[in-house]
């Protein structure tokens, strides 16, 4: 996850956070994106991270609302953070601080998800 100042074009951000998960992730080697990040980043990602780019387009032909392919996984994520009522708004005056409470968002949603996992498990006999 990366918080930019908004000056900070998608583009040069993301050049930014795929360099760091790739090193994070060294078997990184695919990532989904929409239309806005078109253009040289592509090859940028091919040529310096070895990692292929795919951009999600949307069709000329469709109006409305259609499903995209991978986008889907991305709008619900979104839709987890801003059920915490801090992320709802733009409180946060620094990139770390909105860093940190997004993390916080999504530790305390999985932390949520393993405690009901382990309530709804089967008591094992010892």
């Amino acid at each position: 996850m990366l918080v930019t100042p908004a000056s900070t074009t998608d583009r040069d951000a993301a050049r930014i956070l795929l360099s760091s998960a790739k090193n994070r992730f060294g078997g990184l080697a695919r990532v989904w994106a929409d239309g806005g990040y078109t253009g040289h980043l592509t090859d940028w990602a091919a040529a310096q991270l070895g990692i292929v780019l795919d951009i999600v387009r949307r069709s000329d032909d469709v109006s409305g609302f259609q499903v995209l392919p991978r986008r889907w996984v991305v709008e619900r994520s979104f839709a987890w953070c801003l059920r915490s009522r801090r992320l709802v708004r733009d409180y946060e005056r620094r990139t770390d601080t909105s860093e940190a409470v997004v993390l916080w968002s999504m530790t305390t949603l999985m932390s949520r998800r393993l405690a009901a996992r382990q309530y709804l498990a089967p008591a094992v006999a010892a």
